[in-house]
């Protein structure tokens, strides 16, 4: 059993406001919910409004099921129009 952790930070560059933020956030992380099998959490600079940090976490039987599920999830955040990907460090448990 393998467990992979991806931290990435997110820069939402129209975000005005908290409440802004929180919106792109939410919406980000219902669909990778939805879409893989993923746990999702902002771990990060939650009082910025224009700087986010997520954290996504899959367990998988062997390593690379776990990377193909999160390369996945982080495909999805780089096809987002309102974040932009910046600082990305994996974690294998």
């Amino acid at each position: 059993m393998t467990i992979g952790v991806v931290y990435c930070e997110l820069l939402i560059y129209d975000a005005s406001s908290l409440k802004e933020k929180r919106s792109v956030m939410k919406s980000i992380q219902t669909r990778l919910k939805q879409r893989f099998n993923v746990a999702v959490a902002e771990t990060n600079h939650q009082d910025v409004w224009q700087r986010a940090e997520l954290s996504i976490v899959t367990v998988a039987s062997d390593r690379q099921a776990a990377e193909r599920e999160l390369q996945r999830a982080l495909a999805l955040i780089d096809g987002s129009t309102e974040s932009e990907r910046t600082v990305t460090q994996f974690e294998w448990l």
